[in-house]
C-alpha cells in the first residue's frame, strides 16, 4: 500500500511537472499567428485568418482595457500575453503637463484572453528628455518579441529586455538625441540579433546581440529616419537589411551592418513610412511634395539608382505605410482622407478614392484575406476591399475620446487596436 501511494505521488508529480513544462513552452514559443513585431510577422500588415470587419464601441468588443498613459505604438502578441507600451506623468492628451521630471514609460504584460494585466513594468526617462513633442507623444516605438524575452525601444532611454515573467534581463545606451517630432522607429529581430534604428538618438542603426544588448555592429549617417528597418531577399537569396533616410534607401548585410548599395529616392523630406519587400523588389513611400514614392530592386553594390531604380511616382503619403497584395500597392494619405491604389510594377495609380469622413491617419493599415482596414485618427476603421477597383466593405467607429495612432494587430480572428486611452479586442461579425 505504502509503494502503491509512492507511486500515485510520483504519477501526480509528474503529470504537474509535464503540465508546467508545457504552459510554460506555449508561453515562450512563438506560433505562426503570433503578431510579434510592428506590422506582423511578415513585417507588413499581412494577417492570416478572417477578421471582423463590423462592429461599434458597443458590438463586437471582447474586451476593452484602459492604459495607463498614452501611446502610438502598436501592441503586439506572444505566448500568453499582448505586450503594449505607454507614457504617463508628461504631457499626455487630455491632462494637465505635469513635470517633465516625472516622465514614465510603462512596458504591459496583458492576458492575451481577457485583457487583464500580468503584469507592468515602468521605466523613467533618462533626463533631460525632449520637452515639447509635437503630436506624437513618448511611447511610439512597437515592441518585438522572441522566447526569451520581449525588447522595447524608448529613445535616449535606451533598448530595453525583459523575460516574460517582468524581469529586467538587459539594458542597452543607442545615442541621447532627441527630436521635437519624437522617435518611433521599432526594434526587429534578425538571427541572435537585436536591430534598432536609432537615427534620432545618434543618426545610426544598431545591431545588438539579443542576449546580452552589447553592440555588435553600429553603421553611421541615418539622417531623418524614422521608419522601422525591414530584411527582404535579393535575387540570389541573400538577405538584405534596408532603412530608407533623408535622400535615399540603404542596403546592408543585417549580419555585419556592412553597407551594400544606395538607391537615391529623390523625395526631399524625412522618411517615416515603413516600406515593403515582394519578389526582389521594395517599395517605399514618403514626402509632402514632389516625389513620393518610388520601387527599386534588391541587389547590386555601390549605387544602384540608374540600373535597379524602377519607377518614382508623385503619389505618396507622409506617415502609413503602403500594403502589397496581388501586384498592388494599397495606402492612404495622412491628411487628405484619400486612400490609393496602384500597380506595382509600374507605380501608375488604378484609383484614388476620398473616404466618406475625411480624416488624418497614422496608423499603418493591415490586410487579411481580401480586405483592408484603414484607421484614422479620429476613430473610423474603414474595411476595403483588396481589389484594384474601390470597393468599401464597411466602416466602423470607436469614439472614445482619445487619438487612434497606433498601427493594429491582430490576434488570430480576433482585431486589437489601441487608442491613447485604451486597448480593444474586436471580434465582429465579419461580412461575407
Amino acid at each position: 500500500m505504502h509503494h502503491r501511494s509512492n507511486h500515485v505521488a510520483f504519477v501526480i508529480f509528474a503529470l504537474l511537472t509535464i503540465t508546467a513544462s508545457a504552459s510554460a513552452q506555449r508561453k515562450n514559443a512563438a506560433s505562426n499567428a503570433d503578431w510579434y513585431q510592428f506590422r506582423g510577422p511578415t513585417a507588413m500588415g499581412v494577417a492570416t485568418g478572417t477578421l471582423p470587419t463590423q462592429f461599434s464601441s458597443e458590438q463586437g468588443i471582447r474586451w476593452k482595457v484602459p492604459l495607463p498613459g498614452a501611446g502610438a505604438s502598436s501592441p503586439i502578441v506572444f505566448g500568453d500575453h499582448i505586450y503594449v507600451t505607454s507614457y504617463a506623468g508628461y504631457h499626455v492628451p487630455g491632462e494637465n503637463d505635469g513635470e517633465l521630471a516625472d516622465l514614465t514609460r510603462h512596458l504591459l504584460a496583458l492576458d492575451r484572453r481577457s485583457g487583464k494585466t500580468v503584469w507592468d513594468q515602468t521605466i523613467p526617462a533618462k533626463q533631460p528628455e525632449e520637452s515639447s513633442i509635437r503630436d506624437h507623444g513618448y511611447a511610439a516605438n512597437s515592441p518585438v518579441a522572441d522566447k526569451d524575452a520581449v525588447y522595447v525601444f524608448f529613445g535616449k532611454s535606451g533598448v530595453f529586455a525583459f523575460d516574460h515573467d517582468g524581469k529586467q534581463k538587459w539594458h542597452s545606451d543607442v545615442g541621447d538625441g532627441t527630436s521635437g517630432w519624437g522617435t518611433a522607429a521599432s526594434p526587429i529581430i534578425y538571427q541572435d540579433l537585436l536591430i534598432v534604428n536609432a537615427s534620432v538618438e545618434s543618426e545610426s542603426l544598431v545591431g545588438l546581440d539579443r542576449k546580452t544588448g552589447k553592440e555588435r555592429w553600429r553603421a553611421k549617417k541615418i539622417q531623418e529616419s524614422w521608419n522601422t528597418p525591414i530584411i527582404g531577399a535579393n535575387s540570389g537569396g541573400q538577405p538584405e537589411l534596408l532603412v530608407a533616410r533623408h535622400g535615399d534607401v540603404i542596403a546592408f548585410d543585417p549580419a555585419t551592418g556592412n553597407p551594400r548599395w544606395t538607391c537615391k529616392t529623390q523625395i526631399e523630406w524625412y522618411m517615416v513610412p515603413t516600406g515593403v519587400v515582394a519578389d526582389g523588389v521594395a517599395y517605399y513611400l514618403g514626402g509632402r511634395s514632389g516625389t513620393a514614392a518610388l520601387a527599386v530592386r534588391l541587389g547590386g553594390k555601390d549605387d544602384v539608382t540608374r540600373s535597379h531604380r524602377i519607377w518614382t511616382s508623385p503619389t505618396g503619403t507622409n506617415v502609413p505605410s503602403p500594403i502589397y497584395h496581388d501586384k498592388h500597392l494599397y495606402w492612404v494619405s495622412d491628411n487628405k482622407g484619400i486612400v490609393y491604389c496602384a500597380k506595382a510594377d509600374t507605380g501608375k495609380l488604378v484609383y484614388e478614392q476620398r473616404l466618406e469622413r475625411p480624416d488624418q491617419v497614422y496608423a499603418s493599415p493591415i490586410i487579411a484575406g481580401n480586405n483592408i482596414y484603414y484607421i484614422t485618427r479620429g476613430g473610423q476603421i474603414y474595411v476595403i476591399a483588396a481589389e484594384p477597383k474601390f470597393r468599401q466593405i464597411a466602416s466602423s467607429s470607436l469614439r472614445d475620446g482619445g487619438s487612434f495612432d497606433a498601427s493594429p494587430a491582430v490576434d488570430g480572428n480576433q482585431l486589437l487596436v489601441r487608442s491613447d486611452k485604451f486597448l480593444y479586442c474586436i471580434e465582429g461579425t465579419p461580412i461575407k
